[in-house]
């Protein structure tokens, strides 16, 4: 009996196989009680439908596919480009941040007792007297306002 069986599915698969794809699949009983499967069931049997026929194709499918296709890769530039601006402002405020110590460091040693100065256009050391200190000092904490640094030293 159990070899009987594996015919019959074996004969069912073949059958399955052999179907065009349009055919529509019926299974019925027959009068010994076998469940039997086939594309035309015989006269005085109820039979059930076993698969429907395959969706239509969808014209639009690949139009649609490009479509979501061309979304992702706009999601995903847009990440990126929204990422690349988020790394060029971090390096914006990094740079900001370094030009303020900076200025803060010029206007501190401006105003300590040590020895400042500079080279004129023939390279000769020009000591910074008290008044070009002041000048300095006042052009460092105006630069850092224009920056919106965070406040100058107290001396």
């Amino acid at each position: 009996m159990n070899r009987r069986a594996t015919l019959c599915v074996a004969v069912c698969a073949l059958a399955f196989a052999a179907l065009p794809a349009g055919a529509a699949l019926y299974k019925w009983t027959d009068e010994n009680g076998r469940i039997v499967y086939g594309d035309t069931p015989p006269a005085g049997v109820k039979p059930e439908k076993v698969n429907a026929a395959a969706p239509p194709a969808d014209p639009n499918a690949i139009r649609d596919m490009a479509s979501k296709d061309a979304q992702i890769k706009a999601r995903q530039q847009a990440r990126a480009d929204d990422e690349a601006k988020a790394e060029k402002a971090q390096a914006d405020d990094k740079a900001k941040l370094e030009r303020c110590a900076q200025i803060r460091g010029n206007i501190q040693t401006m105003r300590s007792n040590a020895a400042v100065y500079r080279f004129n256009d023939k390279g000769e050391k020009i000591y910074l007297e008290s008044p070009d200190r002041e000048k300095s000092i006042a052009d460092s904490q105006k630069t850092l306002r224009d920056l919106n640094c965070a406040g100058a030293p107290a001396s």
